[in-house]
């Protein structure tokens, strides 16, 4: 025990990798959820930076509560055409006056969303396939102040809330996040058929393990129905390829597996997201802070994506349990599977959670006691340095879903 309530215990499960079954999904940043959040995090940057520029500090805002409401299109091969446009609504609060200064809080955002989809699904043209609205209402002035000459406060905690991390990923869990992140990055651009709207589902029974892919093609580029499936071939043999590079256990990867070609029932889009055909979402409805959904482990059902990362719960806990979790098992020798619960209280100081609650799964030969205190110790140095996070989240260094 130190200054912090810091306590460490056995885990009350076998470690994930060792369990019979395990499910792991992540939903890719052209999915309809995953693009609300990546918005909503895109505007909360936005707004954080511009607060520090204008008045030397970040405001109160949030802007977690971003919705997304599908539209309609007709794809066809060689390429179709959006009919409803997708509208995405902005919600939340944020300081627009201070000391004097009139910061344009709905335009910064506005601005913020329409380069985050350009930048990410280019298919979709702001304005004509999807409508950007922003209804932010008037924030509650300053906060603490986290940035200072004379070196960085600690806020106070703006809610009695947790967040979890663990660590280290598991083969499958592996397999599924950088899949994703393959698809979407180098494949991608190699490959403009494949658009971002890739969901991976993972399933592990045994050593066995399925990779089940959904991934919207893009119309204009595919002129048939065997260009097609072309497309759905090449993303089965790199997932597999990926795969097979991180596990010695049995792959099958199936993609696309709701296609009819006899009845001509394909996924194919125009604009490379299921949000054209009736796809709503939502922020905190997809990839936990971690990027993935992982109902194997502890989650946290907060919404991080949009949160002020000055001193709200919901984003910090999250990012730095996670943080937290990496840090213990890159420097600590044999721990099979940690978890790491961090409870806030509302008006502490975020350095001294109500508890951080470490629970562990040791290698065989390594007994709990062994490595106690190297945890204890990465854990109270990684609490006092939490205001990193915020630093961190305002540079664009740390992903939230």
């Amino acid at each position: 025990m130190t200054e912090r309530n810091i306590r460490v215990e056995p885990i009350d499960r076998r470690a994930v990798e060792d369990q019979e079954v395990e499910i792991v999904e992540r939903k890719g940043i052209g999915h309809p959820d995953s693009i609300c959040d990546g918005i909503a995090e895109a505007v909360c940057g936005a707004l954080a930076r511009e607060y520090i520029d204008r008045v030397g500090k970040v405001l109160h805002f949030n802007t977690d509560e971003t919705q997304l409401v599908a539209g309609n299109a007709a794809p066809a091969f060689g390429g179709g055409e959006v009919q409803e446009p997708i509208y995405l609504l902005i919600v939340g609060r944020a300081t627009k006056r201070y000391d004097g200064t009139r910061i344009p809080a709905e335009t910064i955002a506005l601005e913020a969303a329409r380069e985050y989809l350009q930048e990410n699904i280019p298919q979709l043209d702001v304005g004509t396939d999807v409508v950007i609205d922003v209804k932010l209402g008037e924030g509650s002035g300053d906060l603490q102040e986290v940035f200072g000459e004379e070196g960085t406060t600690v806020p106070m905690a703006n809610d009695t809330s947790f967040g979890v991390g663990h660590a280290p990923l598991t083969e499958t869990e592996q397999i599924v996040l950088e899949a994703e992140r393959s698809l979407n990055g180098p494949y991608a651009e190699e490959n403009p058929e494949l658009g971002p709207d890739v969901k991976i589902m993972g399933k592990r029974e045994g050593d066995r393990i399925d990779i089940t892919v959904a991934a919207a093609i893009v119309d204009q580029y595919v002129e048939d129905l065997d260009e097609y499936d072309e497309a759905v071939t090449a993303v089965h043999d790199h997932v597999e390829a990926l795969a097979s590079e991180r596990t010695d256990r049995e792959v099958s990867v199936h993609v696309n597996t709701a296609d009819d070609y006899e009845e001509g029932s394909i996924y194919l889009t125009t604009t490379g997201t299921s949000a054209e055909q009736g796809d709503d979402g939502s922020v905190g409805r997809g990839n936990r802070a971690n990027g993935l959904i992982t109902p194997n482990r502890s989650m946290s059902m907060e919404a991080t994506s949009g949160k002020n990362p000055v001193n709200h719960i919901g984003k910090i806990y999250n990012l730095l349990s996670t943080q937290i979790a990496e840090e213990v098992v890159a420097d600590v020798d044999g721990i099979r599977d940690l978890r790491i619960r961090l409870l806030s209280q509302i008006g502490r100081p975020i350095d001294e959670p109500h508890v951080a609650d470490v629970h562990v799964v040791t290698d065989d030969g390594v007994e709990l006691g062994d490595v106690e205190s190297e945890i204890t110790e990465i854990v109270d140095r990684e609490l006092a340095d939490v205001t990193g996070i915020t630093q961190r989240v305002i540079e664009g260094e740390l992903t939230t879903f």
